[in-house]
């Protein structure tokens, strides 16, 4: 028997079923970083005297900043999930794009939206 090309059905319905639960919480950790930039869970100096709300700006600033680098990255995080999705429902996940073998199963679970394996990875630095 030759070497493997692809997953079967049931090993896709496992990585679907990781990718979808890693997913949910992504999103809802989006949702909360969304949450903070708008100020939509009234955690804010807006009621606090003067002199506590001029040293809370600068503090307030560079949060919504971070707020927003991380809620970037969870959308890119996000959208790689969803990509894996649509591998998964072509039968084309876990095959890496540049040398075309499996990608190992570990490695999969660990970064679950990933379409290079080690090899291919090394070699992209």
């Amino acid at each position: 028997m030759g070497e493997k090309t692809r997953y079967s059905d049931e090993e896709l319905k496992e990585f679907k079923e990781l990718i979808l639960e890693k997913l949910k919480v992504a999103q809802e950790d989006y949702a909360m970083y969304k949450n903070s930039l708008t100020q939509s869970d009234g955690n804010d100096t807006q009621d606090t005297s003067p002199t506590f709300k001029v040293l809370e700006e600068g503090a307030a600033t560079l949060s919504k900043e971070e707020a927003g680098k991380l809620a970037q990255r969870q959308l890119k995080f996000i959208q790689h999930l969803q990509a894996a999705l649509v591998r998964c429902e072509n039968k084309t996940y876990g095959i890496c794009r540049e040398t075309g073998k499996l990608i190992p199963k570990e490695r999969l679970r660990a970064v679950p939206h990933a379409t290079l394996c080690m090899d291919a990875k090394k070699n992209q630095r």
